[in-house]
């Protein structure tokens, strides 16, 4: 289960980054929001299950509201969730 996480985290991390970095700046810039279109739908999905498993693991692995609250706010930063990743290793 936490090695599912991992690997949701580093890819809701990835798909934020693209969709903040690449996508956005050409929809605004380019006036192409074609890869916010294409970036946003499994971002989006991603985030989902981020949180989803989130609350899972919260409850498996008995963590504290302390814990539990890295863990969201990481899912709104960028790098958070890279960050997160490591830090269930």
């Amino acid at each position: 289960m936490i090695s599912v996480f991992r690997i949701i985290s580093f890819l809701e991390g990835v798909s934020y980054l693209l969709l903040l970095f690449i996508a956005t700046p050409l929809k605004y810039f380019y006036h192409n929001d074609s890869y916010v279109k294409l970036l946003g739908m499994p971002h989006g999905i991603l985030f989902i299950l981020y949180v989803i498993f989130a609350f899972v693991i919260k409850k498996k692995l008995k963590w504290n509201t302390k814990i539990f609250s890295k863990v969201l706010v990481a899912s709104i930063l960028p790098l958070g969730t890279f960050f997160i990743g490591k830090y269930l290793e």
